[in-house]
């Protein structure tokens, strides 16, 4: 299990310097939005922000004038060159280290997380929880600065929660900011969303997400780097999941089993499913769900992609396959097994089908395909 920081132990940031740069640029010219929606896809980095932006924001505090009103006092060119051009902040200072720490009194976050009884997991920020930000807000900042509210993730509130927040951005405190956190900024309301400035972040470029990779798992080779980084869609944390979960050799042995299609090895097929039947394999179930679902898809758009399938995650020798697989049947049929597979996969998570079975069945249906005559 690969042993990750917290976002707000992270002090690293690849690949958002546009964002960044817009959130410098706002807090330079004194005119920085009392609430921020940051979304994107998950696992890219924008937790990492929103911590990144709050140690600034509590470290440099704000250079527009005391009443946050008119042209920040460091727009003549002399003091434009005291301003800071990054968000980086030493990790080591007392302000990183408290937050770092969940400890500083000027930062409140807002999450799922254990009931207030400690007996049960929420799946959802409660109204409680979103009007304690109003009392923290109304409080005068513990050390004369901001007050930065973090919630995350912003469409886990209910219903109550979400209307409770719209008050709340409606009538902001002064030297008070609130990031929102989003995976799917649509589940939330309009208004919410209308009042806030948006910032949504693009998925990292394969490149960055090996970059990344490096630094985490040093001991992958470049092949697994770049399968991971194709198979990742752009996000750091899924590649990093993939890995946890052994995602490279399910991806190798489930296009071993592919690439003989139409012919089938039940018996490499049976050692293949065989994985899904102990009790911790849940987290391996799910990766090869996916690397199933991903390679039936794209054995139907390979031939229309004009660079075939090499950023896709593939060896040269597995992309050939897929793409070989594509001329065995009509797109149609391939699309019918994604359907029907899908189902069957959606069915096992919950009804709790035996997966290993399952696994089987999906497979045999992709190979009875291949055997129909274009």
């Amino acid at each position: 299990m690969i042993e990750r920081l917290h976002p707000r132990q992270n002090s690293d940031l690849e690949g958002h310097g546009i964002a960044e740069n817009q959130l410098i640029n706002a807090w330079t010219t004194g005119r920085l939005h009392h609430a921020w929606l940051i979304s994107g896809r998950k696992g890219i980095g924008k937790a990492t922000l929103a911590y990144r932006f709050a140690r600034f924001l509590l470290t440099h505090g704000n250079p527009a004038s005391e009443k946050d009103t008119g042209p920040s006092l460091f727009c003549d060119d002399e003091n434009l060159k005291m301003l800071p051009s990054s968000l980086d902040i030493n990790p080591d200072s007392t302000i990183a280290r408290r937050i770092a720490a969940n400890g500083h009194a000027d930062l409140q976050v807002i999450e799922c997380g254990i009931s207030d009884d400690g007996q049960r997991v929420q799946n959802v920020i409660s109204v409680e929880k979103i009007r304690s930000i109003g009392h923290t807000m109304s409080l005068t900042a513990g050390e004369g600065g901001w007050r930065v509210i973090i919630v995350d993730a912003a469409e886990d509130m209910n219903r109550n929660a979400a209307n409770a927040l719209l008050k709340i951005l409606e009538e902001p405190p002064r030297r008070s900011i609130i990031l929102l956190i989003s995976h799917a900024p649509s589940r939330l309301l309009p208004t919410i969303r209308s009042r806030c400035r948006q910032l949504k972040l693009n998925e990292l470029k394969p490149e960055v997400i090996i970059v990344l990779l490096k630094k985490w798992l040093p001991e992958l080779s470049q092949t697994e780097l770049h399968s991971l980084a194709g198979l990742s869609d752009g996000s750091i944390g899924h590649a990093l999941d993939l890995a946890d979960s052994g995602g490279i050799a399910l991806k190798r042995d489930l296009l071993q089993i592919m690439e003989d299609f139409p012919a089938f090895d039940m018996a490499m097929a049976h050692q293949f499913a065989n994985r899904f039947t102990r009790r911790d394999s849940d987290a391996a179930w799910r990766t090869a769900v996916e690397i199933a679902s991903r390679g039936l898809a794209d054995i139907v758009i390979s031939s229309a992609r004009k660079n075939g399938l090499a950023d896709r995650g593939y060896l040269t020798e597995e992309a050939a396959a897929l793409s070989r697989l594509s001329k065995l049947a009509p797109a149609q049929k391939w699309i019918e097994a994604w359907e029907t597979n899908n189902a069957l996969f959606a069915r096992t998570e919950s009804i709790n089908l035996d997966k290993k079975q399952v696994m089987l069945n999906a497979l045999t249906t992709m190979a009875n395909v291949a055997r129909t005559s274009v």
